[in-house]
């Protein structure tokens, strides 16, 4: 697999696939740009190496069919913006009028094509509908980490149809740290994860054991560990089914000298809503008729202590429902715990994200990944699909 800054992209038409499902207002503005900005790197490069660049990008889930509530317009007109530059919208991402605009283009231009999920085919990967985007260029760049994981048409079908494949330099960057994360890391190294289900994160658990120093379990997965223990958690959210799985982690991390850290307190309240009263009590303590909705005080001291001689932090999955503020304290203190290390500090998936930022510390972090589902899978030791049609590419063309 070669990247970016490895290709000449000089008087070629390049075909950029980019992450630019960003949120938009009831007025169709964007209200968070990080993703446009975080591929500005690759798109400023093609530019200034007098590329033609194609951008293309799914935005929100228009479910096949054209639906002018999620039409990439106002990322067109951000996107002039921050490039001080005319940004194209194509009418389309595949079609007669497509190929008369890329057909004009000149060195050094950019547009954009239409939401690549107007088409049904697209997340079906049809060979046809991939077929359509990679006639449009010479060159394939996958800048779009954060759909990396999955097996779409302008993800894994278009190049293997287009001679020149690259990765940009955001998914250059993201495999970098992951790297020094997970496969050569400084030591001791941490993993925190947190959110709702076990199940969600079970391969990511089992891989991580393999390699970490310290697992840090917090969220509602954090309840079918102490169930499994034998505590009590009352209303508790519990994956009854993955209990004797938990006993099983738990074991192995003790029979490879991995140190489990569990809350030994939480918030408890009958739910979520501001009538109910919030207390804090152990986690060998939780009322029958109520529910762990977040770490507790004691729960923040411990997690602080096990970061603070650590060389390397990933950290997926909230500590509670942190959405809600009587619940937002435990990931608050962890982010400003990990924001206050030394350590190297990986962040990854969408809620995590929003914590990081909610508690300040997104300028006091090492990298905040793009990808949630991406950064999953790559936890859980699996190669995801977008890199590995770069690599197949890249072996086709070598073999030539």
């Amino acid at each position: 697999m070669r990247f970016i800054d490895e290709l000449s992209l000089a008087g070629k038409k390049v075909l950029m696939r980019v992450d630019f499902n960003v949120p938009l207002d009831d007025n169709g503005n964007v209200t968070d740009d990080n993703r446009i900005r975080a591929a500005m790197p690759s798109i400023e490069y093609a530019i200034d190496s007098g590329a033609m660049l194609i951008l293309c990008s799914h935005l929100g889930r228009p479910k096949g069919k054209k639906d002018p509530r999620f039409s990439l317009k106002p990322v067109a007109d951000l996107l002039g913006v921050i490039l001080n530059r005319d940004v194209t919208l194509a009418p389309d991402c595949v079609g007669d009028q497509v190929r008369a605009l890329v057909e004009v283009m000149k060195p050094g231009e950019c547009i954009l094509l239409e939401n690549l999920r107007y088409h049904s085919e697209e997340q079906a990967n049809d060979p046809g509908f991939a077929g359509e985007l990679a006639a449009l260029a010479d060159v394939y760049i996958n800048d779009a980490f954060a759909v990396s994981h999955r097996a779409h048409a302008s993800v894994v079908g278009v190049p293997e149809f287009v001679k020149e494949c690259g990765a940009g330099l955001l998914l250059k960057k993201e495999l970098s740290y992951f790297k020094k994360a997970m496969e050569n890391p400084a030591r001791p190294l941490v993993a925190i994860l947190g959110g709702a289900k076990v199940s969600s994160k079970l391969g990511a658990i089992e891989n991580i054991l393999q390699k970490v120093d310290k697992l840090i379990v917090g969220g509602a997965m954090a309840n079918t560990f102490l169930a499994a223990s034998g505590f009590g958690v009352g209303r508790s959210l519990v994956e009854a089914d993955l209990l004797d799985t938990a006993r099983s982690i738990m074991a192995r991390a003790t029979k490879r000298g991995v140190k489990f850290y569990l809350p030994v307190d939480c918030l408890v309240a009958e739910g979520l809503g501001p009538d109910f009263t919030v207390e804090a009590v152990t986690s060998q303590e939780i009322p029958e008729d109520k529910m762990a909705l977040d770490i507790g005080p004691a729960s923040i001291t411990l997690f602080e202590e096990a970061l603070r001689d650590v060389e390397t932090i990933v950290w997926n999955g909230p500590m509670g429902a942190f959405e809600v503020e009587a619940f937002a304290g435990g990931t608050q203190a962890l982010a400003h715990a990990v924001g206050a290390s030394d350590a190297l500090s990986i962040i990854g998936g969408g809620d995590t994200d929003h914590a990081v930022h909610m508690a300040g510390e997104k300028e006091n972090v090492s990298y905040m990944s793009t990808g949630g589902g991406a950064f999953l899978r790559l936890l859980e030791g699996k190669e995801l699909p977008g890199i590995k049609a770069l690599g197949r590419c890249g072996a086709r063309r070598h073999g030539e």
